[in-house]
């Protein structure tokens, strides 16, 4: 099934979070946080503005972003769990700076 979001809504696939923590101990599915991260499938045309013309997004398919613990909705695709958020539920775009495990704020001074 193809997916086509409306307005200002992404499609996003949840990204699973880490099964084991950096010291070593391995989480169980009980004490593991709702999952944050995910990676654009799908991007709508934007919101409208006043004259209605489209205002283009700040994200496009295949970045990876956190969003909401609790924002959009989710719905099952097959065997694949994705989320419809609204651009306003993201709240970073992960910019990766290449060197292992450190990762970049864009637009942070250096």
């Amino acid at each position: 099934m193809d997916l086509q979001p409306l307005g200002d809504r992404l499609i996003v696939e949840v990204l699973d979070e880490e099964e084991m923590t950096i010291s070593g101990i391995v989480l169980p599915d009980t004490a593991k946080e709702k999952p944050q991260r995910g990676k654009i499938l799908a991007v709508g045309p934007g919101s409208r503005d006043e004259d209605g013309e489209y205002i283009k997004m700040d994200v496009e398919v295949g970045d990876e972003v956190i969003f909401s613990k609790y924002g959009g909705t989710e719905i099952k695709i097959g065997s694949d769990d994705v989320l419809i958020l609204r651009e306003s539920d993201v709240l970073a775009k992960v910019v990766n700076t290449g060197s292992k495990g450190k990762r970049k704020l864009a637009g942070a001074a250096a």
